[in-house]
């Protein structure tokens, strides 16, 4: 599933091909996504002009006049900025098609993705209840103590809860807690003061690296302008079960936390 510095890749590829220009037509091959993509867009978006592109958690919004254009990359799904005139592909479901002759093309294998909308002046209900994003300010040390404080859940399902904090995947929550000597099944609310803050500091380290190079690269995932990401070749413990740890040599051990792989070094996390 493409992550936040995916996600953020992706803005930054589109966002100068998209700002700025006006919507022709919104063309709907495929509906049916993870959500119905609302039949009303088809007649509201022509003639409006794409304001901005922002991101909220792993959502990208398309910024109008009158609201927001949400978009959901689900698990398979990119964004790419093509010719209107090249054909689509099977996997191709949306084309916001602009005035340049561009096209802003979603492809999603799986349709996992969505395409929504939010009216200006309002919050969609998949984002009222969003944590922050952890490269602000709003989300530090004594932010994380608090809402960590008496808490049994083990640490690395509480930093991918996104009502605690948006964006924090699977790939990056494992590097985070590797970086941070914090074995991943330890209780969020047993972390100390002084190893939280190294946690927040590594999590915002970690995410900023990858977003800086890109993005992770995986089978599914095609950066908004078209190159992959290169962050994989710098993984420590993510998808390196059994290898040597990078710190200790010792080898690196696999569990299943939330039903999702996680790999730690028994040696190095505490």
């Amino acid at each position: 599933m493409p992550e936040l510095p995916e996600v953020e890749t992706t803005r930054r590829g589109i966002e100068p091909h998209v700002v700025g220009r006006k919507v022709s037509t919104l063309d709907v091959r495929q509906p049916r996504l993870r959500w119905p993509v609302p039949a009303e867009l088809s007649a509201l978006l022509p003639g409006k002009t794409v304001e901005a592109v922002k991101r909220r958690g792993k959502y990208l919004l398309l910024q109008f006049d009158c609201g927001y254009l949400l978009v959901h990359l689900g698990m398979s799904g990119s964004l790419r900025v093509v010719e209107r005139s090249k054909e689509p592909g099977k996997h191709d479901h949306v084309d916001l098609c602009l005035s340049d002759g561009k096209a802003l093309r979603l492809t999603d294998p799986r349709r996992f993705g969505a395409v929504l909308w939010q009216d200006a002046g309002e919050v969609h209900e998949l984002l009222a209840h969003l944590g922050p994003e952890p490269l602000s300010d709003d989300f530090d040390d004594q932010y994380l103590l608090a809402k960590a404080k008496g808490r049994k859940t083990a640490i690395k399902t509480f930093l991918m809860d996104s009502k605690v904090v948006v964006g924090v995947g699977n790939i990056y929550a494992n590097e985070a807690l590797f970086a941070a000597g914090i074995h991943p099944k330890r209780a969020a609310g047993q972390i100390s003061a002084t190893r939280m803050n190294r946690l927040v500091y590594e999590v915002k380290r970690v995410l900023a690296a990858a977003i800086e190079q890109g993005g992770t690269t995986l089978k599914d995932f095609v950066g908004g302008d078209g190159k992959p990401g290169y962050f994989k070749q710098q993984l420590n413990v993510y998808g390196r079960a059994g290898e040597p740890c990078v710190s200790c040599k010792k080898p690196l051990k696999e569990i299943r936390l939330g039903q999702r792989s996680t790999v730690y070094c028994s040696h190095c996390q505490r």
